[in-house]
């Protein structure tokens, strides 16, 4: 247990630092309720104790926010008991949330570190109001603690089940908390621009971590209330090897987690061998420079969002397609509608309920975009590459830089008006003597999504643009521990070819995962799980020369399986955006 009093040691400019950054960027003001995240690293008990020494000069109320990830066992559970002691140890209120988060990540096929941050961040969103505990992701298992002064900690619900009355139902929704501070420092800034140069990014990517995002919740009755929260980070203007000298100087203890020392991490091997080696190497303020860049290209940023938001109210026309004319779910409105991204069967009528079905769902805007060429063609390249950027954006058509200087050759070749460039997705662009205009796929006709393959070396990865991300093989020693990874999808070394094929399931693949009692058709796997009819579509599998050996979200097969002390190989998805997992 710590005591509640506050230690008074050397450790003034630290303080004074974080609190000029804090002004600075408007991080905290008088008044909020701030939540700051603590999974008992440095960095987040750090961040703890500089706010309890600041707290009264900011005018802020202090509390204690946990998400056990439960992907260490035994030391997860000793990470939540550490921090509920911590904040009992000071009186402070403690919320704490236990969420699946491996079960969460094959659940959505993406990679560890982007599951625990989804529902790392939904518990941010409604523990700030912004979205509603029955929205909670699938996966998540909400146990809420408040702690006393004396530490002890007591279950206690979010919110209420049963309809207990008008006032209390006021109470139930009044957000808990307005601000979640997290404890991203200066070498989390520099290692997120290093990763993001390396995996190709442009200047958004370069702008890293910002000091404070906005969270919004889709679900509020009330006008008055937004439900609006700010993720800040006080310490994104501070070296990591400050905090460890703070704490030590307070003998203040924390938990150190011992993944953070695994090389099979990206992260971990940016921080203890790129960085390192360019620091010692090349510049030996390297960290520093890296988060300048990180701060000039958000300024950057925030200049030409300001810019594009004017233009695409301008020089950039948005219409209804002819298809879609008459369409009771249009009526003439030029807003943005939102539909998914494959085309529906053929249908004899424009009203047939599966087109209707398709329009209500999410995806890129129904409408088409013309850009005037004239314009396009005279303004700079870095306004040419922003505007199309920008309409590829809003309209949800993944274009890349190949795409967008196809698009810009297009636009400057002579020729006859209405040739066509193809662009993902369906849609496309047609240039016209003075337009581009972006057309969006009939939804009324079955167009075709197209196939893709992609050879990989094992180990080895590949980027699968239809997929916007990474498939991986890796290996896995037989020294390693196999209960560090999902155990339904290691694949035996020694049965795998050197190379394999990635690509989407065709008619008649079948697939045979552990657990079942034969090999079954892919269509027949997928249709339970009611996958959208375009993620269907473009649903990976890996093979080998006997066929499909991988299937995305399913237990590899049991005679694929590794035996005890043999190498195996990992198969994993990820995500082409990253960010990092709060400290």
């Amino acid at each position: 247990m710590w005591p509640v009093g506050l230690y008074h040691v050397p450790v003034y400019s630290l303080t004074q630092n974080v609190l000029r950054y804090i002004r600075r960027e408007e991080l905290l003001r008088p008044g909020d309720r701030v939540g700051v995240a603590v999974s008992g690293g440095v960095d987040s008990v750090a961040l703890l104790r500089l706010l309890l020494e600041l707290r009264a000069e900011i005018g802020i109320f202090v509390s204690v926010v946990h998400f056990n990830h439960q992907l260490r066992g035994a030391d997860s559970e000793a990470d939540q008991q550490f921090v509920a002691e911590l904040a009992g140890g000071f009186g402070l209120e403690f919320f704490a949330e236990t969420g699946d988060v491996a079960g969460y990540a094959a659940q959505e096929h993406c990679g560890l570190e982007a599951a625990a941050r989804e529902l790392r961040y939904g518990l941010f969103q409604r523990l700030m109001g912004g979205e509603r505990v029955s929205g909670a992701p699938q996966g998540l298992k909400p146990d809420f603690f408040l702690a006393g002064p004396d530490g002890a900690a007591e279950a206690a619900p979010l919110q209420s089940s049963g309809n207990e009355g008008e006032a209390n139902s006021q109470s139930q929704r009044r957000p808990r908390l307005t601000k979640i501070a997290t404890g991203h420092t200066l070498d989390d800034q520099a290692e997120t621009v290093l990763m993001r140069m390396i995996r190709g990014t442009g200047m958004r990517g370069l702008a890293g971590v910002y000091p404070r995002i906005v969270l919004q919740g889709e679900d509020h009755e009330d006008e008055d209330d937004d439900g609006c929260g700010e993720i800040t980070r006080p310490l994104l203007g501070v070296r990591r090897q400050e905090l460890e000298k703070y704490l030590g100087d307070i003998k203040q203890p924390w938990r150190e987690d011992a993944t953070n020392a695994n090389y099979k991490f990206t992260r971990n091997r940016v921080r203890k061998l790129v960085l390192p080696l360019l620091k010692r190497e090349f510049n030996p303020s390297v960290v520093d420079s890296f988060a300048e860049l990180a701060e000039i290209a958000r300024d950057e940023e925030d200049y030409w969002d300001n810019e594009v938001s004017g233009w695409l109210g301008t020089v950039v026309q948005w219409s209804e397609p002819e298809w879609a004319r008459g369409l009771p779910e249009f009526g003439g409105s030029q807003s943005l509608v939102q539909i998914a991204t494959s085309p529906v069967k053929p249908s004899s009528t424009k009203t047939d309920p599966e087109l209707v079905a398709r329009l209500e769902e999410d995806g890129p805007a129904v409408l088409n975009a013309s850009i005037s060429r004239p314009w396009l063609l005279t303004e700079p390249r870095a306004v040419q590459r922003r505007v199309l950027k920008a309409v590829g954006e809003h309209a949800r058509v993944p274009l890349e830089f190949k795409h967008i200087e196809e698009i810009l050759r297009f636009a400057a070749e002579d020729g006859p008006a209405g040739k066509e460039l193809s662009l993902p997705l369906g849609w496309k662009i047609v240039r016209e003597p003075e337009a581009m205009v972006f057309v969006t796929p009939d939804l009324r006709q079955q167009e075709r999504i197209p196939d893709y393959a992609y050879s990989v070396l094992v180990p080895g990865r590949v980027f699968v643009p239809e997929l916007g991300g990474v498939i991986e093989e890796l290996l896995v020693p037989p020294e390693s521990n196999f209960a560090e990874y999902n155990p339904q999808q290691l694949l035996s070394a020694n049965l795998l070819p050197r190379q394999l094929t990635v690509r989407n399931w065709r008619a008649g693949d079948k697939f045979w995962p552990a657990r079942t009692k034969a090999p079954k058709k892919v269509k027949e796997l997928l249709q339970p799980r009611h996958v959208a009819r375009p993620i269907r579509r473009l649903w990976p599998v890996l093979l080998s020369v006997e066929g499909i050996i991988w299937m995305r979200g399913f237990p590899v097969p049991a005679r694929l399986r590794p035996k005890p002390g043999a190498e195996a190989v990992v198969i994993r998805e990820i995500q082409r955006s990253f960010d990092h997992e709060d400290r």
